[in-house]
């Protein structure tokens, strides 16, 4: 098992040194993982290039976007969504749909549409494009990829526990309920055909252990199907938390060590506890764990070929400046 595990770390290690090479020049992003960090502080989150949205005005936000496109290439353009910007919202919220307009104007294209993007608190990859045709294709590829199981976006998460497996499945039926006034993912055991029919999804991920450290994981993760907070609550049931999952990772209990599941209906979502041990490995004081963000990022989509001969296309994000520098906290990365 630790022989196995260290070759994971060791193809990590090579990947994300790829992904330094590949990722400079981009953006605001310009920190090799070999370099010396700042001092992580209670303003991570609004410092620039780190790749954490918490707020501002319209113009900082178009700024940020527009030092976050990875690529233009002919009708698609690809950005790397700060963790904590919304892709929609109420009408008069600022988010990433609310200033496609400003953003299309400004990179001098038609108008943008939103093909596929992370959810708010996950960071990575949004697909764009100018051509309603384009967008159409691209939409089914991914519906018929999902039908066949096949996984398109691959993300990145550490995770406060280390799964027992180096790589496998987790199949679990989820649904969505309203518990004290905020809306959260259920698991459901053993769901009948009726709760199947009112909104149960039996939903699946692929996971595979990249590095292990400081009882922390770093972990690759496909979705192979698509429901709200899936990977989050999986990695949950797993009884390893996402890192910064502020929502689900109360769920997962511990006594003398050992971890348990809690009952989702008598878990308030509340902010993720840190042990002592890995709040010295981050430089974290409790307060500033409380702000963490959530380390899932969606680091990789395959699209199809322009010919059905042809190679599929990958399209990568760097990681965040947080994310990197957690990872060497913590050990997950080798030099």
């Amino acid at each position: 098992m630790g022989a196995g595990l260290d070759a994971h770390a060791h193809s990590a290690s090579r990947e994300m040194g790829a992904l330094v090479a590949w990722g400079r020049g981009v953006g605001g992003w310009r920190l090799a993982l070999g370099a010396r960090l700042p001092p992580w502080d209670a303003g991570f989150c609004t410092e620039p290039g780190l790749q954490s949205w918490r707020g501002g005005d319209r113009e900082a936000l178009l700024l940020e976007l527009r030092a976050a496109v990875v690529e233009h290439r002919g009708p698609l353009v690809t950005l790397n969504k700060p963790q904590g910007l919304p892709v929609t919202g109420k009408p008069g919220e600022l988010t990433l749909l609310s200033v496609l307009p400003d953003l299309s104007q400004s990179l001098g294209c038609p108008s943008l549409q939103v093909i596929r993007a992370p959810g708010k608190e996950t960071s990575g990859l949004v697909l764009l494009s100018t051509c309603p045709q384009t967008a159409s294709r691209l939409q089914k590829f991914f519906i018929r990829s999902r039908r066949a199981h096949r996984p398109t976006a691959t993300y990145w998460a550490v995770t406060n526990g280390i799964p027992d497996a180096s790589e496998g499945q987790i199949l679990a039926a989820l649904t969505l309920q309203h518990i004290g006034g905020v809306s959260v993912v259920i698991p459901v055991k053993c769901p009948s055909r009726r709760d199947l029919l009112e909104g149960v999804k039996r939903t699946l991920s692929h996971f595979r252990v990249m590095a292990t450290g400081s009882g922390c994981a770093l972990i690759q993760l496909q979705p192979l199907t698509l429901f709200p907070s899936q990977l989050q609550v999986h990695m949950m049931l797993q009884l390893c938390p996402v890192l910064g999952d502020h929502t689900y990772s109360a769920r997962a209990g511990t006594v003398l060590g050992q971890r348990f599941l809690l009952s989702a209906e008598n878990t308030k979502p509340q902010r993720q506890a840190l042990d002592d041990a890995l709040l010295r490995r981050l430089h974290l004081t409790p307060a500033q764990a409380a702000q963490l963000p959530l380390h899932l990022h969606l680091h990789q989509l395959l699209l199809p070929g322009s010919r059905p001969a042809d190679a599929p296309i990958e399209l990568r994000a760097p990681l965040p400046r947080y994310f990197s520098r957690t990872l060497q906290c913590l050990g997950l990365c080798q030099q």
